[in-house]
């Protein structure tokens, strides 16, 4: 985009200056008479908050776009003399196709397994293959050598080709009810966006809660938490509607992004945001698409969760409820803001909700779909509603009433490409566990931690920690989950440690390492995107809160689930 613009910009200037020639025009000329252009950062942001919401407006919004930035100092100078223009550089040639160094790693991977490594003799053969396959997917949802979607295809269609699966049995996982729950939970948080509704309830809690810095992220934080069991979709919870808003803050009090001025309230309050994520996606057992997948990967081990919605809130909800009111606080310590009191917030929200006027006829249909969704999804088990079929009944009424058409479902592209390679990588599992290999890898790993006399608060301890370090090596919360959540759990339970607590506890800890790096998830890339953050400070501040989430879950939810009775 960038680029189009600056180069039909210089074309433009060089044919009118031929036809009447002046003197030489430099970038810094041009760009006292031209408008800004707006940067990359300004465009994701831009398309975050109005190509989805007519009705969002920033909370400071002076006469011209506050969100459009000044050509940086990096683009390269245009500069036309009289007589003949400087011939353009070609644009950078792309790679087209697979990346090579990731597709030999990826490939070899497999190729090693497959038939370098000794098969034990309690696997079959079908299911050594089918692993070796499955790493070298893994291995590529890792390093990227197509996108994701696009490689996990060529993991399905490798199984087919060689016979490893049948078409059946690969494509099994399509049909499941939990990868149709997490497609229509996009579309839900698509709707909170298109109608605004999700703005509005960040502005009027920045309203409430704004007067400082800290207060300012107490409010954003508990914001979040508040509308996450009816927005399952942590990525666009911030970049549709809690980015914005912060966006807006920070440039309100003069914190602008790749600038010193950054570190006033910008870089704070983004990093408080995206730390604080993970504990109110735990809360909820509706609140990210990974929980909906733990549970059905503990079903296919025979770990079940009575009165899912209820038992997941039940457990999570004190050592959940302590890191999001410990978050805040502990980084304004760790990363202090430089302006502590913001006075003018509150007005400034207030007034955006006036801009905004009453709550739209669409605002309040989202209102009463999301209320019956999640009514659905709390009482569904003792009414017989499955949670999908709840899911399916409010994308209905979506659509039937307007607030989404079927083109916002079929734009909604990251909710297709997740189905595709989810259930790609889903099925690929399950089938490892019916074909017996998550059980010898269960059993081996049980009998290597039983030679050191572990008892199973320490083997449960051991493998949590591993599980949670694993993911400095993906980039994807329900892929690790995919990959190895189902193996990770059957190692617990053969180690001895209750089935409900390591299923529930491995749950808790994918949404939690969310935020250990800026590749870690969804969000991770929205707010480490937004340019208020640097990256040794997003590892260093990722590594700390792990630690810390881990004292507040390991310590106060251990005794806490001793009080519930899970072991």
């Amino acid at each position: 985009m960038e680029s189009f613009a600056l180069h039909s910009l210089s074309s433009r200037s060089a044919t009118l200056l031929h036809r009447s020639p002046r003197p030489t025009i430099t970038a810094t000329a041009i760009s006292k008479s031209q408008p800004s252009i707006p940067s990359r950062s300004s465009i994701l942001s831009l398309r975050a908050t109005s190509s989805l919401s007519s009705s969002s407006t920033p909370l400071f919004s002076p006469t011209k776009p506050i969100i459009f930035s000044p050509l940086r100092k990096n683009h390269f100078q245009i500069q036309v003399s009289s007589a003949v223009s400087k011939p353009q550089k070609p644009p950078p040639a792309t790679v087209q196709g697979a990346k090579l160094i990731p597709l030999l790693i990826s490939v070899a991977i497999g190729v090693v397994v497959r038939f370098f490594v000794p098969k034990p003799v309690e696997v079959t053969p079908q299911a050594w293959q089918l692993l070796a396959i499955f790493l070298s997917t893994v291995t590529g949802l890792v390093l990227n050598p197509l996108p994701v979607g696009a490689w996990a295809f060529v993991g399905l269609t490798t199984s087919i080709a060689t016979r490893t699966l049948p078409f059946e049995a690969a494509f099994n996982a399509f049909t499941n009810e939990v990868m149709w729950l997490i497609v229509i939970s996009f579309f839900f948080a698509r709707g909170f966006v298109k109608t605004g509704l999700g703005d509005r309830i960040a502005t009027f809690l920045v309203k409430c809660f704004g007067k400082s810095t800290l207060g300012l992220s107490y409010g954003l934080t508990f914001g979040e938490a508040l509308i996450a069991p009816a927005m399952p979709s942590s990525t666009a919870r911030a970049g549709g509607v809690f980015l914005p808003v912060i966006q807006s803050l920070a440039l309100s009090a003069g914190s602008k992004p790749n600038d010193p001025s950054k570190k006033k309230i910008g870089a704070y309050l983004i990093l408080t945001q995206f730390q604080s994520a993970g504990s109110s996606s735990a809360l909820f057992f509706t609140a990210a698409a990974q929980n909906l997948l733990g549970i059905k990967l503990a079903e296919k081990l025979g770990v079940i969760i009575p009165n899912t919605w209820i038992t997941w809130f039940k457990v999570a909800s004190l050592p959940a409820i302590i890191s999001l009111i410990v978050t805040p606080l502990v980084l304004y310590v760790l990363y202090p803001p430089e302006t502590k009191d913001t006075p003018d917030a509150p007005a400034l929200a207030a007034k955006k909700l006036e801009n905004m006027g009453s709550v739209t006829k669409n605002e309040w249909i989202m209102v009463g779909t999301m209320l019956l969704a999640v009514s659905l999804w709390v009482f569904g088990d003792a009414i017989g509603v499955p949670s999908v079929v709840a899911a399916m009944i409010g994308l209905c009424l979506l659509l039937l009433s307007g607030v989404l058409d079927w083109s916002d479902c079929l734009n909604e592209k990251s909710a297709w490409d997740t189905l595709v390679w989810f259930a790609i990588v889903v099925g690929m599992a399950s089938q490892l566990t019916d074909l017996g290999i998550v059980a010898w890898m269960s059993n081996s790993v049980a009998k290597f931690l039983s030679s050191f006399s572990l008892g199973w608060p320490a083997a449960f301890g051991v493998l949590q920690a591993a599980y949670f370090l694993i993911h400095y090596l993906f980039a994807s919360q329900t892929g690790h989950m995919g990959a190895l959540y189902s193996a990770f759990l059957a190692m617990q339970v053969a180690a001895g440690v209750p089935a409900m607590m390591a299923a529930l506890a491995l749950s808790y800890s994918t949404n939690l390492f969310g935020a250990l790096t800026h590749y870690s998830s969804g969000q991770a890339a929205v707010y480490y995107g937004a340019g208020y953050i640097d990256l040794p400070d997003v590892f260093k501040i990722g590594f700390v809160m792990a630690v810390i989430n881990a004292v507040i879950w390991g310590f106060v939810g251990s005794f806490w689930w001793k009080f519930l009775g899970l072991y």
